[in-house]
């Protein structure tokens, strides 16, 4: 069965019944119909933390891995085992359930339900979230028109682009204000995608109202004609920001197949934001069960690494373990394997390819975190290719277990889930940030590419250093770091497979992202808004008459 015929099979329990699996009173709860509910922020207790659990992966490959179903069954595996456990992830953004990569709920016996609702739409975070930050763009395009009330704006300067959730790259560069002057100030500008706008970061990284209104009005604009800066909170922009955000900053409560609760919560991506749920979400849950997983987006090198040294850092947060997932077929893959050969057993190329393994696990024990690896066993895995990944890390002191989430649900990561209790009460009290926030930007950027991708240097091109010019004169220099980087590299290079060395990352530019806390140096050909593929997602979905949905998987 397809992952949503075999959702389809599932009776879900009303969500009031899966609070109560929290010891939260139903009647707190602001539903979305009967399967979904809002949570007060209410519940977050600093003083009873429970353990933090990490998911991330290797270097993402057309092959797959598969983090968010482990991350689901490794949940429902500790609530096997008596461990009380939820799962904490992002929500899925319409870009990518359109476009290449479908929905975002995991497969098989491990997904979050209702599927459908969560892929499309959900319970309306994305809309709000892109209607307050498309607010700000409106006030400061009314502002330049202003003929009272001028802050004196130098258009040239302006920063602050559009989004939408959707992948539409032919958005990515516009001119607006034509047709007169009537219509505003023409200017050049562009839309990004509603994941990776400062607001969704604002959002994942607030701790209350409070937080999320003095971040917004942190958010930078530009420059006056006379060189001052301008900030959101200069239009008094962030009050109706924060309004129209009101009931998106409360996390998501939904269920997993064998009703685990699950908390869903925001959607930056990680190869262009920073890749994990809310703060809130992670607290919330963290608060209510013994150990809360969750997972960073694409590989250790992005996600994970964003998740530490910037959310975890502006949280006080300190994960318990890491579990890094590989596939064989993904690391045949890194070994030069080609994808229509993957389903064949090639020893030499898992060999040559799990190196890209070995990388992640250095770059986890780097944080002073524990390790765990979780290989996701695809049907065409040979014996001999997982002993052979087995016998690697018990080489390399590295506990693995070969799991089967897709088709076992959480049965199939009961020894997973022993292995990363083991783990977490083993581990150091505090992780270990990769790199002072007091360091120079030049430096910052340097210490993640080199210790965490490996790179033997960092170039900048001459709008990247007038860049770092500006955030100097800015005072932006102790802010932290948020790489936008090809995902299926550990270089910026998305043909260099495997562990490339004597590689260079090349950094374009450097957004700021003063209000979220942190500096974007975009490199390579990353875009901030993706296009769709040739054969997108969308020609497989559909509705018949009596609202059944099909083609989301």
């Amino acid at each position: 069965m397809t992952d949503q015929q075999i959702a389809h099979t599932i009776k879900m329990r009303p969500i009031g019944e899966v609070a109560k699996q929290l010891g939260i009173d139903p009647e707190e709860l602001e539903l979305y119909g009967k399967y979904k509910a809002k949570l007060p922020l209410k519940y977050i207790d600093r003083t009873k933390f429970g353990k933090l659990i990490l998911v991330s992966a290797i270097s993402p490959t057309p092959a797959g891995e598969g983090k968010t179903t482990v991350s689901i069954g490794l949940s429902q595996a500790l609530n096997r085992i008596g461990k009380k456990s939820v799962v904490v992830l992002r929500e899925p953004s319409l870009g990518p359930v359109f476009g290449i990569k479908g929905g975002a709920t995991g497969g098989g016996y491990s997904q979050v339900l209702p599927m459908e609702d969560i892929n499309l739409h959900f319970t309306g975070d994305f809309a709000a979230i892109e209607k307050a930050h498309n607010l700000l763009a409106a006030l400061i395009d009314n502002n330049i028109q202003s003929k009272t009330r001028s802050l004196n704006l130098d258009p040239r300067t302006i920063s602050w682009r559009r989004v939408m959730d959707m992948n539409d790259r032919s958005l990515r560069s516009m001119v607006l204000g034509l047709g007169g002057t009537g219509n505003g100030i023409p200017r050049e500008t562009g839309f990004d995608i509603t994941a990776a706008s400062e607001v969704m970061a604002i959002l994942c990284l607030s701790n209350d109202i409070n937080d999320l209104k003095q971040r917004l009005g942190n958010i930078f604009i530009g420059f006056t004609f006379d060189k001052k800066p301008i900030y959101a909170r200069d239009l008094k922009a962030n009050g109706a920001m924060a309004a129209l955000l009101k009931e998106a900053i409360k996390p998501n409560l939904v269920q997993t197949i064998e009703g685990t609760p699950a908390i869903i919560h925001g959607g930056p991506f990680a190869n262009i934001a920073q890749g994990t749920n809310s703060v809130i979400a992670t607290q919330t849950a963290m608060s209510l069960t013994d150990y809360t997983v969750t997972e960073a987006g694409f590989g250790f090198d992005l996600g994970a690494e964003k998740f530490l040294d910037i959310k975890c850092r502006s949280a006080k947060l300190s994960p318990n373990a890491a579990v890094l997932v590989a596939t064989v077929r993904a690391l045949k893959y890194h070994g030069g394997q080609p994808l229509k050969e993957i389903k064949n057993e090639n020893l030499a190329a898992l060999e040559k390819g799990i190196v890209n393994l070995e990388k992640h696990v250095e770059n986890i024990r780097q944080f002073s975190l524990a390790p765990v690896v979780a290989v996701n066993r695809f049907l065409t895995d040979t014996q001999a290719e997982l002993d052979f990944i087995a016998e690697f890390c018990k080489q390399k002191n590295i506990p693995v277990s070969i799991i089967d989430v897709w088709g076992k649900g959480g049965a199939g990561a009961e020894e997973l889930a022993r292995l990363v209790v083991t783990a977490s009460d083993d581990c150091c009290p505090n992780f270990l940030p990769l790199y002072p926030l007091t360091d120079s930007v030049e430096k910052k950027i340097e210490t993640i590419a080199k210790k965490i991708y490996g790179a033997e240097a960092v170039d900048y091109t001459a709008k990247a250093k007038a860049n770092l010019v500006k955030i100097a004169n800015l005072g932006l220099n102790d802010l932290a770091i948020c790489m936008a980087k090809t995902q299926k590299s550990l270089s910026d290079n998305p043909e260099l497979l495997g562990r490339p060395k004597d590689f260079i990352i090349t950094v374009r530019e450097i957004e700021i992202a003063s209000g979220a806390g942190f500096l974007i140096p975009i490199t390579g050909d990353i875009m901030r808004m993706p296009g769709l593929p040739e054969e997108p997602s969308s020609e497989r979905i559909d509705i018949d008459n009596d609202g059944n949905i099909t083609g989301l998987f």
